[in-house]
């Protein structure tokens, strides 16, 4: 970690008005929806912190640099590098691989990349199952051909490829080696600005920290009542209006709170709406939906087989409720299929 520790040494050498080369940071974007680009920029007048000791060297969504740019760099060139999003192709794989070697510091940022996010509900199929869905299944799809999609195409201009669709979707800490972890669907804007504030300073946490303001869950930053827990029918957000006041689980509805690491402050149980762990598992658990279902199961008031089965009947995305965000990093990884 001393070694890693270059890039922190370098902005405070900035800032103390040392004359030194300015950081070069990089941000990718594999498989995720996008908000984790929105999210380094919630940071708002704070970007001018950053780029007074940063240039930005890489990040396709923003500045025209190409692949081949980023394969030209000196290994280690790139002082930090913000990855986001779950690896589930060749292309993506190629990338983070790419990256962690350019790269003195490589950080998972957002649940995609760090648990695999909502692409990790892939792995409840395979890509055959995903590809016969979206290309010759959909009603709104119109193939008469049946065509499905090649990584390999031979056009007049030259052999045309595509990346190849693995059958599982995996973390980035599944591929490369990360330095530092930050959470969220997509990480608040508090979050992002410790990270950058921990370099920006040379207060690094501990090689392979998850980087967020709190140790413990959502329900110890919640401000909601909590009394006793008896659960005797669960509702989906859209079916009550719950009180302002009370814990939303005890109301019935299914709040990960308890199972999710705080620091976020909280912000969808102060809407009204239940948490859904995007800032995946607290420290300790292994397994967040495993957490989260052990959690759920002990507050269900009931006396009769009969009745327990009547009110978990009321869960009606057991897979995507529990595992939303954290399918590929848990114990169960994917569904077996024939």
């Amino acid at each position: 970690m001393q070694e890693d520790r270059a890039s922190a040494t370098i902005l405070m050498e900035y800032r103390k008005g040392v004359n030194v080369a300015k950081l070069k940071l990089a941000f990718y974007w594999a498989a995720s929806c996008g908000g984790c680009e929105i999210a380094q920029l919630q940071i708002g007048e704070k970007l001018l912190k950053v780029t007074e000791a940063a240039d930005i060297v890489f990040w396709p969504v923003a500045i025209d640099v190409k692949y081949r740019d980023v394969t030209a760099m000196p290994d280690g060139s790139i002082d930090v590098c913000f990855f986001n999003g779950a690896i589930r192709s060749t292309e993506q794989e190629h990338m983070a691989r790419l990256l962690r070697a350019k790269s003195k510091l490589l950080i998972s940022y957002g649940a995609c990349a760090g648990n695999g996010g909502i692409p990790g509900l892939a792995n409840l199929y395979n890509r055959k199952l995903i590809l016969e869905r979206v290309y010759l299944e959909t009603p709104s799809t119109a193939n008469g051909e049946k065509t499905l999609p090649r990584t390999e195409y031979e056009a007049p201009e030259g052999t045309l490829q595509l990346p190849e669709l693995f059958d599982s979707v995996r973390t980035l800490p599944q591929t490369v080696q990360v330095d530092y972890i930050i959470p969220g669907c997509p990480p608040e804007e508090r979050t992002t600005w410790l990270a950058l504030e921990a370099l920006l300073s040379g207060q690094l946490p501990p090689a392979g920290a998850v980087v967020s303001h709190s140790e413990k869950t959502v329900c110890d930053d919640c401000r909601r009542k909590k009394n006793e827990k008896k659960v005797k029918k669960f509702y989906r957000p859209f079916e009550i209006i719950p009180d302002a006041e009370n814990c939303l689980l005890e109301q019935g509805l299914l709040c990960a709170g308890l199972a999710t690491l705080g620091g976020c402050g909280a912000p969808c149980p102060q809407a009204n709406m239940p948490c859904t762990g995007c800032y995946g598992p607290p420290r300790g658990v292994t397994d967040q939906g495993a957490h989260f279902l052990s959690a759920v199961s002990s507050v269900i008031d009931a006396s009769t087989p009969e009745e327990i089965n009547r009110i978990i009947e009321d869960i009606a995305d057991p897979a995507g409720t529990f595992y939303r965000y954290s399918l590929p990093q848990s114990l169960l990884r994917r569904a077996r299929i024939p």
